[in-house]
């Protein structure tokens, strides 16, 4: 009972925020290779944890030493994972919500208005003729890097238009397109592929390169497929659920709001 009269409210909140913190960690890896290493090193700390509980010094400090210098090696290993949770903490759903929706740290880059029922339309129609698309939406961080890849455009998004980049016949169709401000402001990028292993085979380079972009950053993307027509919609590196095309409307439009 002397344990539990020691504890401080401090202690709790302490307990709180790291259980909190290995809970998205865990969320970042689940399902890749990654989880195997986050596993192993739970493993490892909770069994130096305990040899120094025992007090075996050698031991422990062995055990310490490995886990000190093994620091570096995990941020290279784990770095899309740490990129993928500093995109989370910096995300703008997080800054529209709470006590950070009074701040603006990227004022004049925040994304207000973008014509999302032109793009669906156009994504529908396309899905419904069996050809294929890729389009990302920038919300906060810049796509120079991947731009500079592809063709230069200043064309405000309207549904004719999409359409006609990624019809079958068109010398733009092939690449991603690139949507800022309600602006498309590129075609024909090149984006970077995902090394996932966990996405199933049926998925192509287009979903790939969607999951590759939205790790990367903090970019939207909708994959229109070109062989059932199903239009995916990827953010933060991962599928998101949806089932009727108002939902997704719905769902896009919060995630830039």
């Amino acid at each position: 009972m002397e344990i539990f009269e020691n504890i401080r409210i401090l202690d709790i909140i302490d307990i709180v925020l790291v259980t909190t913190l290995l809970y998205y960690v865990y969320k970042l890896v689940k399902g890749t290779v990654a989880i195997n290493i986050f596993i192993g090193i739970v493993v490892v700390y909770l069994i130096w944890k305990l040899i120094e509980l025992l007090k075996m010094e050698l031991l422990s400090t062995i055990l310490g030493e490995f886990i000190d210098a093994g620091m570096l090696v995990l941020i290279v290993v784990f770095q899309q994972e740490i990129r993928k949770f500093l995109l989370m903490i910096g995300s703008t759903n997080l800054r529209g919500k709470g006590v950070f929706k009074n701040f603006q740290f990227s004022k004049g880059d925040t994304i207000l208005d973008i014509d999302v029922n032109a793009i669906l339309d156009a994504c529908v129609n396309m899905g419904s003729v069996r050809t294929g698309a890729l389009i990302v939406i920038r919300r906060t961080t810049s796509l120079e890097f991947v731009k500079a890849t592809g063709d230069a455009m200043g064309i405000e998004v309207n549904r004719p238009i999409i359409e006609s980049v990624f019809y079958k016949n068109s010398t733009l169709h092939d690449g991603a397109m690139i949507i800022e401000n309600n602006t498309i402001t590129a075609t024909r990028v090149i984006l970077p592929v995902t090394q996932e292993r966990n996405i199933p085979l049926r998925f192509g380079l287009r979903h790939r390169a969607a999951f590759g972009i939205t790790e990367k950053t903090d970019a939207l993307a909708l994959v229109v497929s070109e062989e059932s027509g199903d239009i995916s919609y990827v953010k933060n590196g991962e599928f998101v659920r949806y089932k009727t095309i108002d939902e997704l409307r719905e769902l896009i439009t919060l995630d830039l709001s």
